[in-house]
Order: structure tokens, then C-alpha cells, then sequence
């Protein structure tokens, strides 16, 4: 099915200057950094009873990196693979492919995915890089806390409030993936310490992507361009705090030539987050996001969605915790036939609505429980569970072990259960009328410990169970959309830092993954491109304060073809280790020049195979050179 699917996708200053100094900060000081999307609760590093790895705005300076996308490549819990200069495949612990739908992706707590296959559309969302404050990846079930196809894991890109915006900021990059320019002015609006004052930031970005090279040489016609403008606002009032964002974006890239997709949107959210005199607080969420999509001869789809969402976290006790909250989401979908998929009816609307309840308990011999449960309802599959039991224990400061029970699910999706191939009967493949929600079982086990003060690291373990996973079934001589899959991924995650001295950091990350399916028509029972290992490893050297270098090591190993490849040509893509080396000068305090070079060890390798029919036309990565200046005002 997902064969069908890809032709859709195939064709002031001091305060910007502060996330710089997290390379100064000691290991110990490292442990105190502050996530929250683990638990939807602030709390530190150190603390987390999950796999969880921390992106820095530092880490994406130093990188010279402007696409969210290769963001995400810091990441060692992450399996991301280029498919195209505008699309990419990217997942956590497996089943990655282009249509992947088990990883929750979210950008300031705003849920970004399409109900066409509950995945991302990686080419409809950016943000402004030099604003990033964090990038938050959770490899692993988080149900419980982020709902329906967190199933894998999260991501969370969170970026700095208004009020650390201040000041002007202009950045350039060009070199071989492609331009970038972005331009952000930020200020207040009344009492300039902020007390009572309006914080705001508005940025406006353009981007645009090279062709990419096909193995036999010619140029892929995939070469796009996109433009963003957006703004963000905050203030306080008491104890509370209000803020509001918006984005609105334009894009288009070659499909087959002389034909372009074009793709329009934007969005705008709102937040309130109250601090009550007990210690208690409220956080309200609501927005809203249109997306316009038109990609000729495939589709053409018009999707609105809004949101809200209500979290109240009681006060917090010595030995207990408790948040309690819910939800509701609805979209307004319409997908109008263009030559080769119809989804039926072209006009849907679809809702989820949610309750969930967390609450930890603690004990002063470091041992802590949390137990969870969300109910979860959608048009398809109806009222579905998601429990979670997590058991951890620190027996000292800087050492936590962690065990995990959890059940997830995957809502289905239009394209499960409403898309005819082709577009006009007779249809060779329909959608699945019964589809069910996808369910997978996990139990995780994990160990995370500083060593003195310059070693840490972290190792885990998983294991998920899956059932009722996506199939092509015959009836007749149709294919119908069922779920036949059932199987098991498991592995491991481990990650460690070194800081013998000042100035240098060592980093090393390894993911080791075993996958075993069966049921359905071959070739659905495998269920992602995936590696069965993938190593990082890196050195960090911070020279008297003006200059930073950086040398990266990744290996890949080999991957199958991919589900969503022509079972009569597809092919493995071979194992390819990459070196990545970064230059960052600071000439001036407010100026930064970085020089990125990626790919060094290979002239071109593929990362993701099958897409291409006939095989000559795979998608090729060759040697990388770019540069990005930032400037502050």
C-alpha cells in the first residue's frame, strides 16, 4: 500500500549569546538541564526515567544547519534518512519509511501530522534555527502523556520565549544543500524590564534546496523553494503568563517537470499558564492550522484542524504528584481527486478527544512510581486505553534505573481506512472499512549514571510487542487494507559524554535494533527501512573562546529495501559511514561564521532505497560543503 502512498511524497544580543554558554557548563552542571516533555512537568536531565536526548540551540549554532530535518541527525535515538532535498524518513527504534506514523513530532507543544497517514509531512513544517532553545527526543512509549502515535517516541522542538528575542538577528547560509536567509526583530512593547510590558519577536525566512543527483548520474528534478514569515508575543500578569504565535508559510518544489506541487499555511496558537497561591497551576493550549497542499496528476488537499488542550497540575507534595488534563482536536479535511488517488468521502471531518490522569509517588529511599491512563476516542477505532506503569530509583545523585510497562496505540488514519487506487474504478486497492487501531505493548529498562565529573552515560533496553499492524490483503482481485501484521522489535540505546578538560567533550551514541514480522503479503510484513546498528561517535574542541570544532563519525548499517519500494527492482542500501566536520569563528562577540562539511568519507551513498523505478533513478548523497553567517544586533 505505502507503495501507492509514495508517489504523494517522492516527487539583544547578550541574551541570544546565552544558550551559547552551555559548552562551558561542567558535567554536573549538564545534569541540571531542564526538559519537559517527558512527564509534562519541568524537571531535570538527571531525573528522566526515559531515553531521552537534549539538541541544544548551541549544538544546531555549531552544526551550521538551517532545515529542521538535518536537525534531527544529532540525535543519536533517532533513524533519519534523505529521500529527496525536500523529504526525509525519520523514526525511533524502527519502522521508518516515508509514510512513517509511530513518532509523535511537535513543535512548542503543537501537535504537526497529517490525518492522511498520521505521520509529517516534513516539507510543510520549519522553523527559525537561530531561535531554537531546544529540540526534545524521546525514544520510547510516551502514550500516556502525548497520546494516540506517540507510540515510538517524541519529538518536541521548543523555542525561545519573546522575551530572550530581543535585539535584531540576520543569517545566511548558502553552499551545496541548497540558500537560506532569515531575518528576526524582537523588542517590547511598554515597561522595558518586561513587567507588565509586551514581549513580542517577528521573523520572516526563505530556503531553497538543490536538485539532488540520481545514480545514473542525472539530476533528480526534486529542487524546491520556501518561504516563511511568523511572529510570537508574550506578557505576564500576576501569576500569569499569556503568550501567542503564528506562522503562515509558502512553498513549491519540482514534482515532474514542468509540473510543481505548491503547498500554502499557517497557523496560530495561543497559551495561558496560571500559578495559583497553593502551589497548583493551569495551562490552557488552543490552535488552529490550515494547510493547503496541491500536488497535480496525485491530489490536491485542503485541511484545517483545531485544537485545545487543558493540563492542571495539583500541588505538588513531598512524596506525590499528580496532573490531570484533557483534550479535544477536530479537522475539517478535504481531498479532491487528481488523477491517481481519491480518498471517499473527499470531505471528512475527524475528531480525538482525550482525558488522562498521571500521578507519581515517592519515597526518601529514592525509589519513585508513576502510574498513568488516557482514554482516548477518534471517528475509527472509537474509545481506546493507553496505561502506563513506571517504576525508577535513584540510589544516589547522578545514578537512576528505570523500568517501563506500557501499552500504545495508532489511530487509523484516512489513508487506512478511505484511499481507492486508482482514482476511478476499477480500483486495484481500496481502504480498509474496518481498520482497527494498531497496538504495541512495551516494556523498557533502563540505567543512566555520572561517573565523577567528567563521565556520564546511559543504557536501555526495550522491547515492543506489536498487533493488528497495517496490511495489503486479497479479496478477490482487489488489495484491501487490513491488519494482518503482528511481530516484535527490540534493541538497544546507549549514549555517553567525557569532559577530561576544559574545553573538550567526547560523545558516542549506538542504537542496535532486531525486527521480526509476520502476516499480510509480502513485501508488508517488513515494516520500516531499518539498520540493524547505528553508530555516532564525536570530539568537541572550544579554543579560546573565538573558535569551536567539531568532528563527527557516523556508521549505518545496511537496509533493507523499503516497504513503500517496487518489489520487483528494489535493492538493499549498502552500509555507508559518513564524517561531518564543523569550523564556528567568532570574530566579534555578536558574529558567528560557521563552515559545515558532511559526507567526507564518500563521494555519494543512498540512505534510503526503493523509491526510484526503475533503480537507476535512486536518490544519491554526495559530499556537502556549506557556510552560515549570523549576525547580531
Amino acid at each position: 500500500m505505502t507503495l501507492i502512498f509514495a508517489a504523494v511524497l517522492s516527487p539583544a544580543c547578550a541574551q541570544d549569546l546565552q544558550s551559547t554558554s552551555f559548552i562551558d557548563l561542567s558535567l554536573e552542571e549538564l545534569s541540571e538541564f531542564r526538559v519537559t516533555s517527558v512527564s509534562r512537568k519541568e524537571e531535570r536531565l538527571a531525573d528522566t526515567a526515559a531515553s531521552v536526548y537534549v539538541i541544544t540551540g548551541d549544538m544546531l549554532r555549531r552544526a551550521g544547519i538551517h532545515t529542521l530535518p538535518e536537525a534531527l541527525r544529532l540525535a543519536p535515538n533517532l533513524q533519519v534518512a534523505q529521500t529527496t532535498s525536500f523529504q526525509y524518513a525519520i523514526s525511533a527504534r524502527g519502522h521508518n519509511d516515508i509514510t512513517s506514523n509511530k513518532l509523535l513530532v511537535m513543535i512548542d507543544g503543537r501537535t504537526v501530522f497529517t490525518p492522511l497517514y498520521s505521520g509529517v509531512f516534513w516539507d510543510a513544517h520549519d522553523v527559525m534555527i537561530a531561535d531554537v532553545d531546544r529540540i526534545e527526543v524521546i525514544s520510547g512509549p510516551a502514550g500516556v502523556v502525548w497520546g494516540t502515535n506517540a507510540v515510538n517516541g517524541v519529538i518536541n522542538i521548543i523555542m525561545k520565549p519573546a522575551d530572550a528575542l530581543r535585539g535584531d538577528l540576520a543569517q545566511f547560509a548558502t553552499g551545496r544543500s541548497g540558500n537560506s536567509a532569515a531575518w528576526r526583530h524582537g523588542g517590547t512593547i511598554g515597561n522595558e524590564n518586561n513587567t507588565g510590558g509586551i514581549a513580542y519577536a517577528v521573523y520572516g525566512k526563505v530556503d531553497s534546496g538543490k536538485r539532488t543527483e540520481r545514480a545514473s548520474g542525472a539530476d533528480n528534478p526534486d529542487e524546491y523553494g520556501h518561504g516563511q514569515v511568523g511572529f510570537r508575543a508574550g506578557w505576564h500578569s500576576g501569576g500569569d503568563h499569556y503568550s501567542v504565535q503564528g506562522d503562515a508559510y509558502r512553498s513549491s518544489g519540482e514534482q515532474a517537470p514542468p509540473v510543481r506541487a505548491r503547498l500554502t499555511g499557517g497557523n496560530l496558537m495561543a497559551r495561558w499558564d496560571h500559578a495559583m497561591a497553593d502551589g497548583a497551576s493551569l495551562r490552557v493550549q488552543g490552535y488552529a492550522d490550515r494547510t493547503t497542499r496541491d500536488m497535480p496528476g496525485i491530489l490536491n488537499e485542503q485541511l484545517n484542524i483545531y485544537d485545545v488542550d487543558v493540563q492542571y497540575h495539583l500541588p505538588e507534595r513531598q512524596d506525590r504528584d499528580t496532573i490531570i488534563g484533557g483534550g479535544y482536536r477536530i479537522a475539517y479535511d478535504h481531498v479532491g481527486p487528481n488523477g491517481t488517488l481519491a480518498f471517499l468521502p473527499a470531505q471528512r471531518q475527524l475528531y480525538w478527544a482525550n482525558l488522562v490522569v498521571q500521578h507519581e509517588m515517592r519515597w526518601q529511599s529514592g525509589w519513585r512510581v508513576t502510574g498513568g491512563l488516557r482514554a482516548e476516542s477518534n471517528n475509527y477505532s472509537g474509545l481506546e486505553w493507553l496505561p502506563s506503569v513506571k517504576v525508577a530509583w535513584a540510589p544516589r545523585d547522578g545514578a537512576l534505573w528505570w523500568a517501563t510497562l506500557a501499552r500504545n496505540v495508532r489511530a487509523p488514519s484516512r489513508i487506512d481506512a478511505e484511499v481507492y487506487f486508482p482514482s476511478r474504478p476499477p480500483y486495484r486497492l481500496v481502504g480498509g472499512p474496518n481498520f482497527r487501531a494498531e497496538v504495541a505493548n512495551t516494556v523498557e529498562t533502563g540505567w543512566r549514571a555520572r561517573v565523577g565529573q567528567s563521565l556520564s552515560w546511559s543504557l536501555v533496553g526495550f522491547h515492543t510487542q506489536y498487533q493488528r499492524l497495517r496490511s495489503v490483503d486479497m479479496q478477490g482481485s482487489t488489495f484491501v487494507i487490513g491488519n494482518q501484521v503482528h511481530g516484535f522489535t527490540q534493541g538497544i540505546e546507549a549514549q555517553a559524554m567525557w569532559m577530561p578538560q576544559p574545553g573538550w567533550t567526547f560523545e558516542a551514541g549506538a542504537l542496535l535494533l532486531h525486527e521480526e514480522f509476520k502476516g499480510g503479503l509480502r513485501p508488508q510484513t517488513r515494516q520500516g527501512s531499518d539498520p540493524a546498528h547505528q553508530l555516532r561517535a564525536s570530539v568537541r574542541w572550544h579554543a579560546l573562546e573565538q573558535h569551536d570544532v567539531q568532528l563527527t563519525l557516523r556508521e549505518v548499517g545496511r537496509l533493507p529495501p523499503a516497504v513503500s519500494s517496487n518489489p520487483l527492482t528494489a535493492s538493499p542500501v549498502p552500509s555507508y559511514a559518513l564524517a561531518d566536520l564543523q569550523w564556528t569563528w567568532r570574530p566579534q562577540r555578536n558574529v558567528d561564521v560557521t563552515v559545515a562539511a558532511r559526507n567526507l568519507f564518500d563521494r555519494r551513498h543512498r540512505e534510503f532505497g526503493g523509491l526510484a523505478n526503475p533503480p537507476q533513478n535512486t536518490v544519491m548523497l554526495g559530499r556537502v560543503v556549506d557556510a552560515v553567517l549570523t549576525i547580531r544586533f
